[in-house]
């Protein structure tokens, strides 16, 4: 067995309220725990979106009800409500901003609706962009010209983790993270180990719902420069994105992948492969979300890992609600034994073992 510290995911689709067909609190905060993760900072994208005090006691409700591991919110930034989110800063994750791929109460499709954000959100407190490509860059030019702290959300692309090295290189107070699926899925051509696998033709074989996701996967091309720049990325990052069996398989497909029980498998296997080092992954999950956030420490809280153990995926297995993975099948080296939450064995062989609500709010 090896001990680490609880894990922190700091990019998570809790789905509730709004749509807990998917997920719910429960839902999450145990496929949270069974992965190793130990606090969550969920995304406000829900219905309703949560984007004013009414929404967020809303979503901190449920959570202060259901949620089995630690926990906090997001509010997100709408074109009419940058004047009262300063004054929920203080129990907020931090401010996240969808600059590409979202609609209705939280979408910024004008560079002159970032700016009252940019300008009132308290300085320090952490901005998470929904960026991608040439919105990822006009982003970063906004936290030279606000002198501002920005987070990347997901980075999948060379273009985009080459500018976030250029960008910090030049002092610019910019962090990023990259989610396992981007690490590990390719669209085509030559999939990458250690489990050869790519979407490209999936389509054709009935998948194609599976595949969807934002930012999409990338190429092999794109896949090496975030290997090759992992110094340069400061966060493991899930994006957990549930959605239904039915929902992925119809003729309308949502986005998104379930992530929060493969996160640490796969880095795990990358581990055994010398890929990356327990270290990277205690940097990445624990040490730098923790200072990007501005997180509490969780005392006597660890996870304890038979690093031997060898398996495969199986979302049957699992405790997220939606009911599948991409990665069904892979063969994965290191398993998540136990999980010690504030003293307590929250998850233990495969068995939940503290009750909703046991999870505390970080910001309250």
């Amino acid at each position: 067995m090896i001990k680490l510290p609880g894990l922190i995911d700091p990019h998570v689709h809790v789905r509730e309220p709004g749509q807990t067909h998917k997920e719910d609190w429960d839902t999450a905060t145990q496929a949270a725990l069974a992965g190793g993760v130990t606090m969550i900072l969920a995304m406000p994208n829900t219905k309703p979106p949560i984007f004013d005090n009414s929404t967020l006691e809303l979503a901190l409700d449920a959570a202060r009800q259901n949620a089995r591991c630690d926990y906090a919110q997001f509010v997100g930034a709408g074109p009419d409500n940058a004047d009262i989110l300063p004054a929920l800063a203080s129990k907020a994750a931090g401010l996240k901003m969808y600059l590409d791929s979202t609609f209705g109460e939280l979408r910024l499709n004008d560079m002159t609706l970032w700016m009252p954000h940019f300008e009132k959100y308290p300085k320090d407190d952490p901005i998470v962009l929904h960026s991608e490509s040439r919105t990822m860059a006009a982003g970063i030019l906004f936290a030279a010209i606000y002198d501002r702290p920005i987070h990347i959300a997901h980075i999948s692309l060379k273009e985009e983790v080459l500018l976030i090295k250029a960008a910090k290189e030049r002092g610019i107070k910019v962090t990023c993270e990259v989610c396992p699926h981007h690490l590990f899925l390719t669209t085509g051509g030559e999939p990458f180990s250690p489990n050869p696998y790519s979407f490209e033709g999936q389509r054709d074989k009935g998948k194609g719902g599976r595949v969807e996701v934002r930012p999409r996967l990338a190429t092999r091309e794109d896949v090496d420069a975030l290997w090759q720049n992992l110094d340069v990325i400061d966060c493991f990052a899930t994006d957990h994105a549930p959605h239904t069996v039915e929902e992925k398989d119809s003729d309308n497909p949502p986005p998104g992948f379930p992530g929060l029980e493969t996160l640490l498998p796969l880095l795990l296997t990358a581990v055994s492969e010398s890929r990356l080092t327990l270290p990277d992954i205690v940097q990445k999950s624990v040490i730098n979300p923790r200072k990007i956030f501005h997180l509490p420490e969780q005392p006597e809280t660890w996870i304890e890992i038979d690093e031997n153990a060898e398996y495969e995926i199986r979302a049957s297995e699992q405790f997220t609600r939606c009911g599948w993975t991409p990665f069904e099948g892979w063969k994965v080296k290191g398993r998540v034994r136990k999980v010690i939450l504030r003293g307590k064995t929250a998850f233990e062989d495969g068995e939940l073992l503290v009750e909703p609500g046991y999870g505390m709010n970080i910001r309250k």
